[in-house]
């Protein structure tokens, strides 16, 4: 099939790749033009394990990126992945969800193919893929004949490229069989379980994982914070836990809590929704305070440890919000690194692929080349993110003035760690 995707950005270019995979001819709309230059010169824009295979061994053949609109006039499928941050009070800023609707409506005006099927994949609120998506293109071509379908992603960063070529279920969401038929032929390749819905249906399936995966992180952090003060191993815990069928082991690990593109701005905006139907969203509400204190528990640690923090050399290891990415988006790192600074103390960091990121997010703090060279003269060391490179520092610690080391992921392997939950 002919294939268009309007956003290149992680759900977008992953998307995009792994269908050109599937043999469909795919272009990718994009805004920025250094992006589709690197799109097109097969250099991934952004890290993601398997990604630059599929781009040198597609782009030029089936495979390429523009600016512009224009391949959605030949397009069987447009998908839109697209942006949804999160507004002030937590809900959905869908005014790129709406731009991309207006110019898919203008392109198709020109011309179409003979039932284009139109795709939301970015996470909306309950409704939009009618009620905003449909409806405005609806508006402007009255006479067209199309289809309409939310089909949720389910793709974790650093292991995106996996997870779409190996879904645990792919969700169409469209009342139209025509449009089913094109959105099952899409995926004629992969196997998985299909799961046909209505529209709504699906883009409460999207929220409804993302914040259930986040509530058992929160609740494992609670857990977690309790077992500490009672000297119990909450991993041990979890895995005793974790083997009851109803439960599974997965989402279970405490630590300093969760961050990403996904679940903050998920569970926000499913709490927003609930309260716009005069309801009280006490759990969701919950998760999100239990996993903004959860970072800040390594602070107070640390100044258990070393007392006051003014002037004192702090390590921070990892800035990406998770390891094998180098996105910072709501990384567990930051309020840490900002109560560091507000402190009056010296954040001396580190991350193998996430520096740059955040040294224009934060630039007050110092930023190293190695986990070393954070480590030498530090009086304490706090570990953000599960890198496996550090999961092998050893000998690196004696190089710090004071061995205070708070491990927030469980991963360090040597004796003197104390753990944020354990």
């Amino acid at each position: 099939m002919n294939v268009t995707i309007i956003g290149g950005g992680y759900v977008g270019l992953v998307t995009g790749a792994c269908l050109s995979t599937l043999n469909h001819n795919v272009t990718i709309v994009e805004i920025f033009p250094e992006k589709v230059e690197a799109i097109n010169s097969a250099v991934p824009p952004i890290y993601e394990e398997g990604l630059e295979d599929i781009l040198k061994a597609r782009v030029g053949k089936n495979l390429t990126a523009s600016t512009t609109y224009e391949s959605v006039q030949t397009a069987d499928a447009v998908f839109i992945a697209v942006g949804t941050p999160p507004n002030p009070d937590g809900s959905a800023n869908l005014t790129y969800i709406r731009q991309a609707a207006e110019n898919i409506a203008e392109e198709l005006a020109k011309a179409h193919t003979e039932y284009p099927v139109v795709v939301v994949k970015s996470t909306v609120p309950p409704g939009t893929t009618k009620n905003v998506v449909c409806k405005t293109i609806r508006e402007k071509l009255p006479d067209l004949k199309f289809g309409c379908c939310m089909n949720p992603e389910f793709l974790r960063e650093g292991r995106a490229v996996f997870d779409f070529m190996n879904p645990d279920r792919i969700v169409i969401g469209t009342a139209d069989a025509r449009a089913a038929d094109v959105m099952h032929s899409l995926y004629a390749g992969i196997e998985a379980p299909i799961l046909d819905v209505e529209p709504t249906a699906a883009e409460m399936i999207k929220y409804t994982s993302n914040a259930l995966l986040a509530a058992k992180i929160s609740f494992a952090n609670e857990i977690g914070n309790l077992c500490k003060k009672l000297g119990v191993d909450v991993y041990e815990v979890m895995k005793g836990v974790g083997m009851d069928s109803r439960v599974s082991p997965k989402f279970l690990n405490a630590g300093a809590g969760f961050g990403g593109s996904c679940f903050p701005k998920d569970v926000s905006a499913l709490a927003d929704i609930i309260r716009k139907e005069n309801l009280e969203p006490v759990f969701l509400d919950a998760v999100l305070k239990v996993n903004d204190l959860q970072p800040l528990r390594m602070i107070s640690l640390l100044e258990e440890k070393i007392g006051e923090l003014t002037g004192k050399r702090i390590a921070v290891l990892g800035l990406a919000f998770k390891d094998n990415t180098d996105d910072i988006r709501e990384s567990r790192s930051i309020p840490v690194i900002e109560k560091l600074l507000a402190a009056g103390a010296k954040p001396v960091c580190y991350d193998p692929m996430a520096s740059d990121a955040m040294q224009k997010l934060l630039p007050n703090a110092e930023y190293v080349a190695t986990a070393a060279s954070a480590l030498i003269e530090a009086d304490g060391c706090l570990v953000m993110t599960e890198w496996p490179e550090f999961t092998k520092l050893d000998k690196e610690f004696d190089l710090m003035k004071t061995r205070a080391i708070i491990d927030g992921r469980h991963i360090l392997s040597i004796p003197d760690a104390e753990g944020i939950c354990w």
